[in-house]
């Protein structure tokens, strides 16, 4: 049979491609390539030696498992080579694996599995001689690997001694070496700190601390191994299943994965495949598909092997949480709350199960890490439910006319000023009660309880009418009319009168509640007391600079300038000249009294009052000069304890803090 020179040239340009990717994944812990992209290399170059068997070579990756080993690292030759797994991607093929079982061993009976989470970490075979750990050696090629015990006894859930009884003479565990999601972050947090390359994926991350030539390096990493079969075993009987079999390496004190499931027939298999996909964003721990292991060892052994892979197990591989796919563009996506979050418009790429056209950058600070460039071939992640992320760059595919990002100093949205606070990784929006974006949130806020208290003015109703495009903004809200209101949902002239009404008698409220509900960025109830209390009219507020700011205790540098900030831009001071000319009005503020006993005191309320409620009881206080806290310290001055007060007032007499009743607290206030 003639082989076209097109196909040889194929071939020969697969091998170089995964040969080349494999070196980058195994020995240089960098990934060229997702997951997804390298199995379908790889299923092309079988597929092609399998048509045209005169062109598989011995140095084919078809028939290796991995890459070779670096010379840096004895090479240790195994026992039992450690073979790879065939992989299928449907319900179907699993069903024909199932079948292509029972035809081998001329049944028509339930096979029973053992099933268990695919880790994504890195293939060990750890060898025990008379119960003492003696070498760990890497996959390697599946004949020779790489010796490792040193960084392997570094880590902590590997046993240097078995445990229990019937330990062999010599024993092989085999298992996974992974990084647990939570290690994984917090190793990349520290290497960001120390301005270190940061891993991809745990995986990675996995297979770089595993390989340090510095043990010590290895011992502060956070891995850990799962077992899940045994190698070479002398001076026992091996067990009749595979069941028993890690039923014996839990014995002997290695980890099992807890996951791990005997199942009787193939629909149980579908069963458990469906029950690991939901449960797979909660796994502390990264897992790519399920492997299905037939039970008994001596149907196994009648099944046998291919060239390097075993009849009697196959890996079930979920949908590609990665892939590489082009930035096409990079847009600015503004948030409820005035958060600018960069998104990477992509080439669209199926990928988690999910076609995907966007992915989320996080914020600059992130862009800037991973150096993403409009124009970049990127490795695109979708984990469950997760929002897409870019998670890398392919540097070597970057286009020599790639656009680096630029952070908008103006929001996309409004055009309002764009903040960001000194320490923070979010750059915001400032146009909070402008900004359609943000819209429907500074509305909630503005009728809140604490701010002017709309009565009847909930949640629901506020998008209601954002949808309906009766209001733009909040002042927007004292011009609707009964008429309006009507022609909402579960809106009838009744309610719509008492919401009228509401928002008509709202108009009178406190200068603090005003500047409360306006939505400055930090300022909370107390911090809008200080501010109305020492300068006591809006236009000095609107006017005061950075250092006047200051100058009030519960104000620091950042809210000063978010205060500053929100003032400056010209479609808030609108908004706020439009709800003044509606009718929003309060009374004269009062400062607080110089000679109040209260004055900058830190008072504590606690158990239940007679006479006020605890907001009524709060707002006197702070008209007097007082500061009310939430909890006892070693600051606090008065601790005001009602009926059935509880750790608050014993914390309080532990500290020597003076209590009172409400007979003072009345006393106060009427005085």
């Amino acid at each position: 049979m003639t082989i076209s020179e097109a196909i040889q040239s194929r071939v020969a340009e697969l091998r170089e491609t995964i040969n080349e990717l494999n070196f980058q994944y195994y020995s240089q812990d960098e990934p060229g390539a997702s997951d997804a992209e390298y199995d379908r290399l790889f299923a092309e170059l079988k597929a092609l030696e399998s048509q045209y068997p005169e062109l598989q070579t011995v140095d084919s990756p078809t028939q290796r498992v991995g890459a070779a080993p670096l010379t840096k690292f004895t090479q240790i030759t195994h026992s039992l080579p450690m073979l790879s797994l065939d992989n299928v991607f449907d319900e179907s093929e699993l069903t024909a694996f199932d079948q292509r079982v029972k035809d081998r061993l001329n049944s028509d009976q339930n096979i029973t599995y053992v099933a268990e989470p695919k880790l994504d970490g890195l293939a060990i075979s750890i060898r025990y001689e008379n119960g003492v750990l003696v070498y760990a050696a890497t996959r390697g090629d599946g004949t020779v690997g790489e010796d490792v015990t040193a960084n392997v006894k570094t880590i902590r859930n590997v046993p240097l001694k078995l445990q229990g009884d019937n330990i062999p003479d010599v024993v092989e565990l085999r298992g996974e070496i992974y990084m647990p999601k939570a290690g994984f972050e917090r190793l990349n947090e520290q290497q960001l700190a120390e301005g270190k390359k940061i891993f991809v994926n745990p995986r990675n991350a996995a297979a770089g601390s595993l390989r340090q030539l510095d043990s010590q390096i290895t011992a502060s990493r956070p891995l850990a191994l799962y077992c899940y079969s045994l190698g070479d075993v002398e001076g026992i009987e091996r067990p009749e299943s595979h069941q028993q079999a890690m039923a014996m390496i839990a014995g002997w004190g290695g980890a099992v994965c807890p996951e791990i499931q005997v199942l009787h027939d193939v629909n149980a298999c579908f069963d458990y495949l469906h029950q690991l996909a939901e449960k797979r964003p909660e796994l502390p721990y990264e897992i790519d598909g399920v492997v299905f292991k037939v039970n008994d060892t001596n149907l196994q052994n009648r099944l046998g092997f291919v060239s390097r892979a075993p009849r009697w197990a196959i890996a079930y591989k979920f949908p590609a949480q990665e892939e590489m796919t082009q930035v096409e563009a990079i847009e600015i996506q503004v948030g409820r709350t005035g958060a600018l979050t960069p998104v990477a418009r992509l080439k669209p790429v199926f990928v988690g199960g999910v076609t995907v056209s966007n992915a989320t950058l996080h914020n600059e600070d992130e862009v800037r890490r991973k150096d993403v460039r409009i124009g970049d071939t990127v490795i695109v992640r979708r984990a469950g439910d997760v929002i897409p992320e870019v998670v890398g760059v392919v540097a070597a595919k970057r286009p020599d006319n790639a656009i680096e990002f630029v952070m908008p100093t103006q929001c996309p949205v409004c055009d309002s000023d764009v903040e960001r606070a000194e320490g923070e990784a979010v750059a915001r929006c400032s146009g909070g009660l402008y900004c359609a974006a943000q819209r429907k949130e500074a509305l909630k806020h503005f009728a809140s309880r604490k701010a002017m208290d709309i009565d009847g003015l909930g949640d629901k109703l506020v998008e209601q009418l954002v949808d309906a495009e009766l209001i733009k903004d909040p002042a927007d809200l004292f011009q609707l009319t009964v008429e309006q209101l009507m022609g909402l949902d579960r809106m009838g002239e009744k309610s719509a009168g008492n919401l009228v009404a509401a928002l008509q008698a709202a108009k009178q409220t406190k200068f603090a509640r005003f500047l409360y509900a306006l939505g400055i960025r930090e300022v909370g109830e107390a911090t809008a007391r200080a501010l109305s209390l020492h300068f006591l009219d809006l236009p000095s507020l609107k006017q005061a600079t950075e250092a006047q700011l200051l100058e009030i205790e519960d104000v620091g540098p950042v809210v000063a300038q978010h205060i500053v900030t929100f003032f400056e831009q010209p479609h808030n001071l609108e908004v706020i000249d439009r709800l003044l000319a509606s009718g929003i009005d309060w009374p004269e503020e009062k400062p607080a009294f110089a000679d109040s006993e209260l004055n900058g005191k830190t008072i504590v309320l606690t158990g239940t009052l007679v006479n006020f409620s605890r907001s009524e009881a709060k707002e006197k206080l702070l008209a007097l000069g007082a500061k009310v806290a939430g909890s006892v310290s070693a600051k606090t001055d008065f601790v005001v304890a009602g009926s059935d007060a509880g750790s608050k007032l014993t914390k309080a007499e532990s500290l020597g803090i003076t209590v009172v009743d409400e007979a003072q607290l009345q006393q106060w206030i009427s005085s």
